[in-house]
């Protein structure tokens, strides 16, 4: 199953499974409610400044798609908003608890470790270790219907490997980060310029990487023997 998200679409449609998960008491979300989960600045990265219009361009686009629809309750004068991108009864795609919580972290936070995915999924489930985790990853890698994950080189000096979503780049996103996180926004020590900056080519490689891995999967091998 071939998916490709802009950024945009990835962060509304993570949100939106999140806030299923965890706060399923004020779900559907209204736009303004969606738009505060989209800029959130705990558990995102990169943090966003997303205005309204911007969200509620994405919800058309991802309503075209099939994606998301409008979910108000009787009287309701507020439009509210959920996700079908997946575990519903109107698509084929469907997740274990572990797999959705997965996926939904790594739309929301971009690549991440074994370890930090297990962190980081505690609201959504449960993990018993990081091989549990490790586990997951490889059927998200191994479906038949995907794969949705891919592992990602692993960097100089860390022990861990990362992994990443394979539902569309994360190369546009960091263009709507909010202005602080940007190198030349505002005053900055030369180590914090100097951290930025190297955090800026880590994204950039792990773009480049994630780009390589949905290349791979969508084109045929190469046959040198069909040139001739």
């Amino acid at each position: 199953m071939d998916i490709c998200l802009t950024p945009c679409e990835a962060r509304v449609i993570g949100c939106l499974i999140e806030k299923q998960r965890t706060t399923p008491e004020h779900y559907p979300l209204s736009l303004n409610a969606l738009t505060n989960a989209c800029n959130q600045k705990s558990s995102r990265d990169p943090v966003l400044a997303l205005d309204e219009a911007t969200v509620q361009d994405t919800v058309d686009a991802l309503m075209k798609k099939h994606f998301v629809i409008e979910k108000s309750g009787f009287g309701s004068r507020v439009t509210k908003y959920q996700h079908r991108f997946c575990n519903s009864e109107f698509g084929d795609l469907q997740f274990s608890g572990q797999e959705l919580a997965i996926v939904c972290v790594l739309l929301l936070r971009g690549p991440q470790s074994p370890g930090e995915l297990r962190t980081r999924t505690e609201r959504l489930c449960k993990f018993g270790d990081s091989r549990e985790v490790e586990s997951t990853l490889d059927q998200l890698m191994q479906r038949d219907d995907g794969p949705f994950v891919t592992k990602l080189p692993r960097e100089p000096g860390k022990r861990e490997s990362r992994f990443a979503h394979l539902f569309g780049s994360e190369t546009a996103i960091h263009e709507t980060a909010v202005p602080a996180n940007s190198v030349s926004a505002g005053p900055g020590t030369d180590s914090e310029r100097m951290e930025q900056l190297e955090q800026m080519i880590r994204q950039l490689r792990d773009e480049m990487a994630t780009l390589k891995a949905r290349l791979d999967r969508i084109s045929p091998e190469h046959d040198p023997g069909s040139m001739q």
